[in-house]
């Protein structure tokens, strides 16, 4: 039985840690066992020491060939246990530093051997504290400035940097190690960027909508997303009372098919703010009820009604099943599912748990059979050039893998490509496809 942390432990514990220096995490793991006890084992910061050197690291994101490098990796640390791909990361940097590397050569040799998303913050046991990001910058990571304190921060997003009042200095490049001193931050290109690949994943749903990228607010990109549907499938406008959205990340979507479209959004769906699981994520047998618990239909708003429902994206189409089954129940006339990101038709290797073709209801049916599925009168996708153009970006600089089925890095390609025609041909995948022996490269 694994013991529930309490508020109390943890104050203790921060009034324990002594130094000047910490790092931490609260993302859940997408490689390893999924049980209680596997997960807590990979609760991040990871720290390993071998021969007096020490490491302490966390990272986000997600490494494709584990499988190989957990047999180098065991050769050289006897003691080795491998609870999530955080311990690949932590041990092949110490295991450089081990060899008599310097920081920005081991953090090359980092970069040069996995295959996948990491964006790393980490200490060594000398009081390094250094942050680097994969060649491709898959994963966001910014560094900023608390100008009182002098005070030096690395996140993952800008909002934490907002709320901590840090002045926000910069985004890590691909590629690049950033250290820091009590003169501030040392950047070091390791590698040459040579391919942006920024997932777009983020824009659309996994990223705070008051974070910002590139100057931007992400909900200010999600309005543009709306707007967007709106210019794409007009009759479908015309045909409809009122806008619907699915809480929260539909949230600002909607608001920008309600500014492009005059249509009054209705605010007739409502999330229970302690009802905090994220649905993809959850086994099958738990995502229905916690689906039926967290989003509550104002029936009267939508009865007679014909209505345009906004979503961030389709994964499985078990939340927007339930949702629609439940307006149907109120009397809702018709139900047209607007969905800001593309269809996704195949799996993430990078740190978002949708990782096997047989998980994405878009994988084998198009639009009008996902329609079918979940019930609706139409599931209607911003289109790609949409997307790209509200994000700012261009093409060759996103990650639009689980989109278009062409990933960056070449193991994931390899075995996006393997499992891909096994799944055509009716195999049945078990687990997670960089986890499988079966397909690697």
């Amino acid at each position: 039985m694994v013991p529930r942390l309490k508020t109390e432990a943890i104050h203790e514990w921060f009034g324990r840690l002594p130094g000047s220096i910490g790092i931490g995490n609260v993302r859940y793991t997408t490689s390893g066992k999924c049980d209680d006890v596997s997960i807590i084992q990979g609760t991040q910061p990871v720290v390993a020491s071998i021969d007096g050197i020490k490491l302490a690291l966390s990272f986000n994101g997600n490494i494709v060939n584990t499988l190989p490098l957990k047999k180098e990796i065991t050769e050289n640390f006897s003691d080795f246990l491998y609870s999530c791909d955080s311990d690949i990361v932590c041990h092949k940097m110490l295991l450089a530093l081990k060899q008599g590397q310097d920081l920005t050569s081991a953090a090359r040799t980092v970069m040069e051997s996995l295959d996948g998303a990491f964006s790393v913050t980490g200490i060594t046991g000398n009081g390094d504290f250094f942050a680097f990001k994969d060649p491709h910058g898959i994963k966001p990571l910014c560094a900023g400035h608390d100008p009182d304190t002098k005070t030096f921060a690395f996140s993952s997003e800008t909002v934490s940097l907002d709320m901590n009042g840090f002045v926000r200095d910069f985004e890590l490049k691909p590629g690049e190690l950033v250290t820091v001193s009590q003169e501030g931050f040392k950047r070091i290109q390791v590698i040459k960027n040579y391919r942006e690949a920024f997932c777009a994943f983020e824009y659309a749903y996994f990223a705070r909508p008051d974070s910002r990228f590139d100057g931007k607010y992400v909900y200010e990109m999600r309005e543009d997303f709306g707007r967007n549907i709106v210019k794409e499938f007009p009759e479908l406008v015309k045909d409809s009372d009122i806008i619907m959205s699915v809480p929260e990340t539909g949230d600002d979507s909607a608001m920008g098919v309600h500014e492009e479209s005059g249509l009054r959004w209705e605010r007739a769906s409502r999330r229970h703010r302690y009802v905090t699981e994220r649905a993809f994520i959850l086994l099958n047998m738990e995502r229905y009820s916690t689906i039926d618990k967290k989003i509550n239909i104002l029936g009267p708003k939508v009865a007679g009604k014909r209505v345009i429902v906004t979503e961030d994206s389709v994964v499985r189409g078990d939340t927007t099943k339930v949702i629609i089954e439940k307006m149907r129940r109120a009397g809702a006339k018709k139900v047209y599912l607007f969905v800001t990101f593309p269809r996704i038709i195949g799996p993430c290797f990078y740190g978002i748990d949708m990782s096997s073709y047989g998980q994405l209801v878009g994988a084998k049916h198009n639009p009008e059979e996902i329609a079918k599925i979940i019930g609706a009168d139409a599931v209607c996708y911003q289109s790609l050039e949409g997307l790209i153009h509200a994000t700012g970006q261009t093409e060759d600089q996103l990650c639009l893998a689980c989109v278009t089925g062409k990933y960056p890095t070449p193991c994931a390609q390899k075995m996006a490509d393997a499992m891909k025609k096994r799944f055509l041909e009716g195999y049945e995948e078990k687990g997670r496809i960089y986890e499988s022996e079966e397909v690697q490269p």
